[in-house]
């Protein structure tokens, strides 16, 4: 029998967490190394653009995961059908899903993740062809 929800390791996730906590790091810290350094900016600028092209692809599939499971299991009529359980529980479960096959929030990550490839892609090609 397959198992219909893949719990991911907790060592990727802090894995993805950290990545997400140093690009934004990475990025505000560029400020202060504007004053030292303008290699020490080029540095910081792709430790965090590649941090958030890992974090925000990561992120995208992680959301749609959970849309698609929700969407694919009908859990919002599961939820309605439910017995046994209050009905703010159940109002609560249904926010839940609901939230999570409605929500906008993967397709902010998915523009973040372009986004960033995309200046990856531009920064790069500057600094090789240009500078």
């Amino acid at each position: 029998m397959e198992e219909v929800v893949y719990q991911q390791p907790n060592s990727l996730r802090w894995f993805f967490f950290v990545i997400g906590i140093v690009a934004t790091l990475a990025y505000r810290i560029i400020i202060v190394l504007n004053f030292y350094d303008p290699s020490w900016v080029k540095i910081s600028w792709y430790i965090g653009t590649v941090g958030f092209i890992l974090y925000f692809a990561y992120l995208y599939s992680l959301q749609s995961r959970r849309s698609d499971l929700a969407k694919e299991y009908d859990l919002l009529n599961v939820v309605k059908g439910m017995k046994g359980i209050k009905e703010k529980q159940k109002k609560a479960l249904r926010y839940i899903v609901k939230s999570n096959m409605t929500s906008k929030a993967k397709w902010n990550s998915a523009v973040i993740f372009i986004l960033s490839l995309l200046a990856l892609i531009i920064g790069i090609i500057l600094d090789l062809f240009i500078v």
